[in-house]
């Protein structure tokens, strides 16, 4: 790990101001950025401690949540709110890490953190895009049973390691942004970036700009929703696919329906070629194949990975049939 300067902010202003250079980051609870700068991946000049700013979740007048970026991710799972009015999003935290993990990590960590991918962590015998731009990847023709079969390049085949962004893909939270050029917002599922030419540039997030806040709209399928992880192992264990969704039915129909897979693309992806399938269907086993098969016809696998394909439409069709109540 090389030297860096260390800055405490007490506030938002001075968090903002603290980040004077290019290469100076926010620290959270740490969990991914500290590893990173282990690894010599990341070499900050500068780390902004921002885990003292305001961590709160509040409610907004049309029924919706605010939740503050520094908010730990314990926290937001045992909300009371978020448990019983976003199941799905509660669900998916609790999957994503062990207790003292979730304890430290904060919803905008959680956001930002980058991908797992073996190569990207091997800084000294890998080639890898994400880390060192034109290098080439490893990943494509190497060990890709983790990797994307959507949205992918030929510069890059990873994907997004977060469970909680797979939820909040599925219930179109968006993201709040303070910086340099004053105060903006991001829907979530346009501020993560696919890997296209520039797999290095991982987010709409611009220099020196902070998260401040995740909201999250009120949704009609959100309080009937979960979040299912599929994996290798069942204790912490990043996800081979996962599902996030949310049904309602009106009169034996499906009225509002809400899907993400993660484990499969550089950001979490929303399933929408699925959901305009389902909408004013009558909820059954077969449909929600259907759906999924639609989803993936997109879909591009590699040597390692052919066997997501019918993960992604066996899990969705579980996941929705049991939202449903019909035989899987």
């Amino acid at each position: 790990m090389r030297s860096f300067d260390y800055r405490c902010a007490a506030d938002r202003t001075e968090a903002l101001s603290m980040a004077d250079t290019a290469q100076a980051r926010f620290l959270g609870g740490g969990t991914n950025l500290v590893d990173l700068m282990r690894q010599n991946i990341e070499a900050p000049a500068a780390l902004v401690d921002v885990s003292r700013l305001p961590a709160a979740i509040e409610e907004t007048p049309d029924g919706g949540l605010i939740i503050g970026a520094a908010v730990r991710n314990s926290a937001a799972a045992a909300h009371p709110a978020v448990r019983t009015r976003y199941p799905m999003l509660s669900r998916a935290i609790l999957a994503g890490a062990s207790a003292q993990i979730r304890n430290m990590a904060t919803i905008a960590g959680n956001i930002l953190q980058r991908t797992r991918c073996p190569y990207f962590y091997d800084a000294a015998g890998s080639r890898c895009n994400k880390r060192e731009p034109g290098i080439g990847c490893d990943a494509i023709d190497g060990f890709n049973r983790y990797h994307a079969i959507f949205g992918g390049s030929e510069h890059c085949i990873a994907t997004h390691p977060s469970d909680m962004c797979v939820a909040l893909a599925a219930l179109d939270a968006t993201v709040h942004l303070a910086g340099p050029g004053g105060e903006r917002s991001v829907p979530l599922l346009d501020f993560h970036r696919l890997p296209g030419d520039h797999p290095e540039i991982e987010t709409a997030l611009r220099p020196g700009e902070l998260i401040t806040e995740i909201e999250l709209a009120p949704s009609a399928a959100a309080a009937n929703s979960t979040y299912r992880k599929v994996r290798d192992r069942s204790s912490y264990a990043f996800a081979l696919v996962s599902i996030a969704a949310g049904l309602q039915l009106v009169a034996g129909k499906i009225e509002h329906v809400r899907i993400a897979v993660g484990g499969v693309a550089a950001k979490p992806w929303r399933a929408t070629r699925a959901e305009q399938v389902l909408l004013g269907q009558a909820p059954t086993r077969e449909r929600f194949l259907e759906a999924a098969d639609a989803e993936l016809a997109a879909a591009r696998t590699f040597d390692g990975n052919a066997f997501k394909v019918e993960l992604v439409k066996r899990t969705t069709a579980a996941v929705l049939s049991e939202l449903a109540g019909v035989d899987a």
